[in-house]
Parts: structure tokens; sequence; C-alpha cells
């Protein structure tokens, strides 16, 4: 966003940025210097906690400004503290008590490299000798593959997710000693060695360039999420997941399959450019009907259409600036 707020003349700054992830980090000493910059808009992002509150109260009482910038977390705590809230899907806005609401706005997660696509599509149907290939990217390093209990033979998959690079054989054979270790049975530590074994899934590490490669290269994208697993985080990560991982592959120009969630559900138009699966059979059907090549390739150009400029980082920073600059008309009453 930042050349974009600088077209827009605002001047951003980074005023903390820690060494490591920590969202919840103490920000002691951070006042002086923003005084003293005379800094109008402080933006917390995905910052939260005791000492962020306390920070955006004492910013409140200067008229400094206060956005929280959040995409995976409800947090009332820090929506009163700040001026504004700006949350990634309607579904996460929708989260939050009424009385809340209008100091919500949504920003959708940009569409970072639109100019990654594919350029030709694969003219075959597949088969066991000449599989098509399927590409999941995720942010977590699967031990299984969700939803997929069987993988059809004239299908391949690549899953790129945080795994070590392939050249770092220690460091994988380590993680995949810890993920073995940890299975709590024996049964599913016998589904993670076949996870592993299985000839057709690939386990890539991610990389920045390297993934649209990938993207580029395959003929199917899924986005398979479980939706029963017990968890303590309330509501579960996968409720609140925004669209990213989705419009990303559909603006490479991939036809898309993938579990219904919120975020995902206003996005596609089901049959059109792209499918929503609910059941293990529904995923086989879908996957079969994109054996056809014309059909990828059509399903594929229109979901890149479809999402090309609505979820394009330009459109989102009108969005971010509008709300910025309501924010700067309203200090100067």
């Amino acid at each position: 966003m930042l050349p974009f707020l600088r077209a827009a003349n605002f001047e951003p700054h980074i005023v903390f940025e820690p060494e490591y992830g920590n969202e919840t980090p103490q920000l002691d000493g951070l006042m002086s210097r923003i005084v003293l910059e005379d800094f109008q808009i402080i933006y917390f992002q995905k910052i939260h906690g005791s000492s962020a509150e306390n920070l955006a109260q004492q910013l409140s009482v200067l008229g400094i400004k206060t956005v929280y910038g959040v995409c995976d977390l409800v947090n009332e705590a820090m929506v009163r503290a700040t001026d504004i809230t700006l949350v990634v899907t309607d579904y996460l806005k929708s989260l939050y008590p009424q009385a809340l609401q209008a100091k919500i706005s949504v920003v959708h997660d940009g569409i970072e490299h639109p100019e990654h696509h594919k350029i030709s599509y694969n003219p075959t149907y597949g088969s066991r000798n000449k599989p098509l290939h399927a590409v999941l990217v995720t942010s977590s390093s699967l031990d299984k593959l969700p939803i997929l209990n069987s993988i059809p033979n004239w299908l391949k998959i690549s899953i790129v997710g945080r795994y070590p690079p392939a050249e770092q054989i220690l460091q994988n054979l380590q993680a995949m000693r810890w993920q073995f270790l940890a299975k709590p049975n024996t049964a599913l530590r016998i589904e993670y060695l076949q996870f592993l074994a299985h000839r057709r899934i690939a386990r890539i590490a991610w990389h920045p360039t390297q993934v649209y490669k990938i993207l580029q290269q395959a003929d199917i994208g899924i986005i398979p999420i479980d939706t029963t697993a017990t968890t303590e985080q309330s509501p579960p990560a996968w409720q609140i997941k925004s669209e990213n991982r989705l419009t990303m592959k559909m603006c490479v120009g991939l036809p898309v399959i993938a579990t219904p969630i919120p975020a995902y559900e206003p996005v596609i138009r089901q049959g059109k450019n792209g499918f929503l699966a609910h059941s293990i059979r529904e995923w086989h059907d879908c996957l079969d009907s994109l054996r056809d090549p014309l059909a990828r390739k059509d399903m594929g150009e229109l979901a890149r259409d479809s999402v090309l400029i609505k979820y394009s980082k330009q459109e989102q920073a009108k969005h971010l600036i509008i709300v910025l600059n309501q924010l700067l008309l309203k200090s100067s009453f």
C-alpha cells in the first residue's frame, strides 16, 4: 500500500517493527517519537494487547487518529480503543457487535502480483502416465491432505507451504521426525507416513517468486479445508480466513475448487468462475469436470477476469485512502 499512499499525498513511515513476529508487543517509549515527528495517523497493523490499547487511548487524548488493521482475529478491545478498524472480509466485520459496526470498514487483501498468469492451458484430459497437476498453496506445513482421502490416478498434487527447502535434507528429516512423533496414536502415524510416501503428492517450500511459476504450470487450483477439526480458538481460524489464497489462484487463471468458507462464498459463482465443494463426492465430481481442457481454460479465464480489478491492490488502496481521508477530515473540525 505504501506507493499508493505516497501517490495520494500521504507520507508513510514505519515507527515500530519488531525483530521477530509479535502481535502483542510492549510499545513503551513510542509516544514521544510519535509526538516529536508530528504524525497525524497511527496504524496498528495486527498489533493488539494492553500496551497497544493504552497507546491508542493516549494518542486519542492528543488528537492523533488511530487505525487498527486485522485479518484473522476478532478483537473488540482494539476496536473500542482506536478510531477505525479495517478488516479483510465482510464476514469478519459481521462478527463484531452492532454497536461497533460504524467503527469498522472492509479493505480486502489485494492481489500482489497480477502480472503472473497462465498464457497457455494443457490440452490433455490427464492420465495415469501423464497426470494433470493440481496445486495447493498454504501458510502451514500440512501433514496430510485435507478432505481428499484418495487422489484420482490421473492427478498429481503440489502442496506449497511452510516446508524446509528440498536441499536442506537434515532440516527436512528433523521436521518429518517431529511431526511423526507428535502424532498421538499409531493410526495417525501410519496415515502421516502414507502421506509422506505418496508418489503423486509433492511438498514444496514456499518461495515468493517460485510459487507463481508453480501456479502458472498447474492445471487446477485446490483449497481443501478441514472444517470439522476441533479447536480452542473461537471463531475457528478457517472461519475467518481472508479470500487471499483463493483470489491469488484465480488471478493466475486457474480453475479453483475450494471448501466453502465465509470469505470464499461471495467470490465464487458456482460452476462459472470456480467451484465450492462440500463433500468428498462433490470434490471428485468437480475434479472430474475439470478434466475437460476447454472447461479448465474457460473457467480459468473467467476466474481471472472476475477478481483482477475488484481485488487489485489499486482498488483496495482506494478504500484505504478514503478511510484515512475521512479520519483527517474529522480531526480538522
